[in-house]
């Protein structure tokens, strides 16, 4: 054997065939553009979601119900109500305005009936009875303005003014019961033969006098005052503690043109009266004396806040 032949290599053993290993991706480092195996695993996600879209597919699909018309949601809307606390409230409110309304209208139309019946003549009475309180109205309003007037163009103020103040203590006197009084006016006659009278009938035929201009009253010998207070007394009637008994007489100082009109208004006291079986006479006069006195009483609690 040569030299050369000790120097050859040993030829090598050749391995067995078998799959090439798969080479281990390397992470990409930021900023690198993504490799077109990445952008495959991406691509297959949509095909996962359209497969459930076709799923959800090929399950039992409902039908849609009738679409309501604008009128059969507005009714849907308002049936059944859904009432809350604050609409009961503002409704109970409302229907209780509403019964008030209607009971101030019933009433009103109840005190107009009387006028509704009443004949023409009636009417006219009542219209010239009105007028004649307005007259007297403007009177008095021309004589205060008359006084006032007195009272400053006067060259003796205090002569004038202790005039005037004599002249106002009489009136008041008139009206207070402590002074007798003549003048025009009407004497009433209530015969009661039935003991249907009662004091309340009386109270009204007094308030009736004094709204038609009545300036002092007198029943049976009591005078009648603004205090005057009248009660049922057994088989008569009590006027401030003295009682009286049929037949009643009232003696008024007034107009006799406004007082007699006055109790004889459809459905007044003449009407209230004989309907109860009372027989009314009503007679004017141009003289009546009221000569029944009451004794000036002096107020307990009450002074002249005049300085």
């Amino acid at each position: 054997m040569s030299e050369h032949e000790h120097d050859e290599p040993a030829p090598a053993q050749a391995s067995p065939p078998g799959p090439a290993p798969t080479p281990r991706p390397r992470p990409a480092p930021e900023g690198a553009p993504v490799s077109a195996s990445a952008s495959s695993l991406r691509r297959e996600l949509p095909a996962e979601v359209s497969a459930s879209a076709d799923a959800d597919a090929d399950a039992p699909k409902t039908e849609p119900g009738p679409r309501l018309t604008g009128r059969q949601r507005l009714v849907k809307g308002l049936w059944p109500p859904r009432v809350t606390r604050a609409q009961l409230i503002v409704a109970l409110l409302l229907f209780g305005l509403g019964f008030g309304l209607a009971v101030q209208v019933a009433s009103n139309s109840d005190g107009d009936s009387a006028l509704r019946g009443a004949r023409q003549e009636d009417l006219v009475r009542i219209l010239d009875e009105l007028d004649d309180r307005t007259q007297r109205l403007e009177d008095e309003k021309q004589g205060l303005e008359e006084q006032r007037d007195e009272l400053e163009n006067s060259s003796d103020q205090a002569e004038e003014a202790r005039r005037q103040t004599l002249e106002k203590e009489r009136q008041l006197g008139v009206l207070a019961g402590t002074v007798a009084a003549q003048g025009p006016g009407i004497t009433m006659t209530i015969e009661d033969t039935k003991g249907t009278v009662e004091a309340d009938m009386l109270l009204d035929a007094v308030q009736e006098l004094r709204a038609a201009g009545a300036e002092a009253i007198q029943v049976n010998g009591v005078r009648v005052v603004a205090s005057t207070y009248l009660t049922d007394s057994g088989n008569g009637v009590g006027v401030d503690g003295n009682k009286i008994t049929a037949p009643y007489r009232f003696k008024v100082i007034g107009k006799p043109q406004d007082l007699e009109p006055a109790l004889n208004i459809p459905g007044g006291v003449v009407q209230t009266l004989e309907k109860e079986q009372a027989t009314v006479t009503v007679e004017r006069s141009t003289k009546i004396v009221v000569d029944a006195l009451r004794a000036a009483k002096r107020p307990d609690y009450a002074r002249s806040s005049s300085r």
